[in-house]
């Protein structure tokens, strides 16, 4: 079982610390949170609307243990503070009138958000007061429940399982943290998690039981409490999402999943494409899995989902948060700063740094590449400092350090990705002998000392991989972890084309091969140079184009697949089909 690391012990930079620098600073730091997410918990007559503050109070927690930038942590106190103010003495915290509270919908799914983050407050920073706020609040979620009718919800837009998203996580925690068996009863007898097994809904049905952030969230609730209370029947809907997402078309090139909110098997890659809140519950679960059981499958699946759907969903300079990235057409950045995709992204964003090592009983597990710094105890107290030089994701190659302050054995385990055959290590500049499989984690266990270096080779070679369902007889361009995208507006000669007129452009495979420096994304960020033909039935060896594909989250990126004369150049996605990424002989 791995643990995480606390995010006060670990610093990245990278692209991964990139995207944390900028939400703080471009984000976090220039919204208005007192007009936007404090008012309408104060100002009376009440207007019954979700904003998403305990969503913003989570991630500047976060964001506040991780930096401890003064002005995260001034944000902090004053949010929890201006929160305190609003708590009614009877614990409700809300934007709703006395009389349409808890039964009204999306107002427990705000409550509980906001007890949840109260919660992170007192666990990163101790605050009593804000333990004392998230029980109150909580008592009087318990206290009132009966007000909701038995039949809440029948009938209506929007089921209970998703009206209440986030709810029994929220309640499981405030049990950890306070030992009180009647908020895991609430969970397990009120709510009745062991019992949730909802199917696969596919389409936006009346009460949206297909909606994935709501699915996903109640599969977490799920594995938490198998964690206090061993079940397998718990394990049941997120093997299910999972095996859906992986082997049945539920989920993109891109790790993204969804059209419109709700489960789709259809890859429809335009439009309202993968939901910002469905991605961050999606990594949560992963996270979660790779923890339980050590998959490093997992590991695969989160940094296929962050540097692509994940990073899609922000403007590079971070201040433009998306609810939607598809894969065709235009992407459009959300209204507001306020709702639940915004709020959901600067959380999960917060959360990064801690998916990069985690610890466990003998040793230490790298999940993610990037420069990265750790400093924490293994099992038996020994201090350890492991760092990380990469330029991942631009190339493969990652140096680990160790510092130890006396020599210690433990296994040091490498997330070798599904896509890096032939991968290479060396221990102290001697080869390692053995073997190294894609899709697993090396392990290596010996005595460690102050000064030791482990030097990954992880091959990164382009692959077209065979789009699926709509996307069949197209293909993705891919290399490492990153999906690539046309961007008109760096191919001038395609700059009036849409999403759809662009997907019928046909690659030269033998042509894919060169990687220039392109700042489109970030400013030490690739783009590949491409020949391509016109569409159509021309059979001339001459190309028509010489193209640059971008990363996927160009923020003007209008096509990912792309047609093939010849797909004998072309794999399946090693990640979603189990097979080997290698190119055929």
């Amino acid at each position: 079982m791995l643990i995480p690391l606390d995010l006060r012990e670990v610093q990245v930079a990278g692209e991964i610390g990139r995207r944390v620098d900028v939400t703080i600073n471009n984000n976090l730091l220039k919204l208005d949170a007192d007009g936007d997410f404090l008012r309408p918990f104060l100002e009376e007559p009440r207007r019954g609307v979700f904003i998403g503050l305990g969503m913003l109070l989570d991630s500047t927690v976060k964001f506040a243990a991780y930096s401890d930038d003064p002005q995260v942590q001034a944000l902090r106190r004053h949010l929890v503070a201006e929160i305190l103010r609003a708590q009614e003495p009877d614990g409700y915290i809300g934007t709703f009138p006395p009389a349409k509270r808890i039964q009204t919908l999306w107002d427990v799914h705000e409550l509980g958000y906001v007890i949840w983050a109260l919660l992170e407050d007192h666990r990163y920073f101790g605050e009593a007061s804000s333990l004392a706020a998230a029980r109150k609040a909580a008592d009087y979620l318990v206290k009132n429940w009966s007000v909701l009718p038995a039949d809440w919800g029948a009938g209506a837009d929007v089921a209970p399982h998703v009206a209440f998203t986030g709810l029994e996580r929220t309640m499981l925690a405030l049990h950890r943290a306070t030992g009180d068996s009647a908020y895991l009863a609430f969970c397990t007898q009120t709510r009745a998690l062991p019992q949730w097994d909802l199917e696969i809904v596919i389409g936006r049905r009346p009460g949206i039981e297909g909606h994935i952030y709501a699915y996903m969230a109640r599969c977490l609730a799920q594995l938490e409490l198998h964690r206090l209370q061993p079940s397998p029947s718990l394990l049941g809907p997120t093997q299910r999402a999972l095996e859906f997402m992986t082997k049945q078309d539920g989920m993109l090139a891109t790790g993204s999943s969804g059209q419109c909110e709700i489960w789709t098997a259809d890859q429809d890659a335009r439009g309202d494409v993968g939901e910002a809140c469905a991605l961050a519950y999606q990594l949560r679960v992963y996270d979660s899995l790779l923890r339980m059981n050590g998959d490093s499958r997992m590991g695969d699946l989160m940094e296929r989902t962050i540097f692509n759907a994940l990073f899609a969903s922000q403007s590079p300079d971070g201040r433009q948060l998306r609810y939607f990235a598809p894969l065709e057409g235009d992407r459009v950045y959300w209204k507001t700063d306020t709702y639940c995709c915004p709020c959901n992204f600067r959380r999960i964003i917060a959360e990064l740094p801690a998916l990069v090592f985690y610890r466990a009983q003998d040793g230490i597990t790298v999940n993610l590449y990037a420069p990265a710094e750790a400093k924490f105890k293994l099992a038996k107290d020994v201090p350890v400092v492991i760092r990380q030089e990469t330029d991942y994701p631009n190339s493969g190659r990652v140096r680990l350090g160790l510092d130890l302050e006396q020599p210690e054995d433990f296994a040091l385990r490498l997330r070798i990705p599904s896509w890096a055959t032939n991968a290479r290590a060396t221990i102290n500049g001697e080869p390692f002998v053995g073997e190294i499989k894609a899709g697993t984690f090396l392990e290596l266990r010996r005595p460690w000392k102050r000064g030791d270096q482990v030097e990954l080779d992880l091959p990164m070679s382009w692959r077209l991989v065979l789009g699926r369902q709509r996307q069949a007889g197209r293909v993705a361009v891919m290399r490492g972890p990153q999906v690539f995208c046309l961007d008109p507006a760096q191919n001038q000669e395609l700059a009036e084309l849409d999403g759809t007129e662009l997907g019928y452009i046909a690659l030269n495979p033998a042509s894919l091969s060169e990687t220039v420096r392109n700042a489109a994304v970030r400013p030490d960020g690739l783009g590949c140079r491409v020949q391509a033909w016109k569409p159509g039935f021309g059979l001339s060896l001459k190309t028509d184009y010489e193209l640059t594909l971008t990363e996927f989250p160009d923020p003007a990126g209008k096509a990912t697949y792309f047609r093939l004369r010849d797909f004998g150049a072309a794999v399946s996605d090693e990640l979603l089909s189990g097979e080997e990424a290698t190119r055929p002989e």
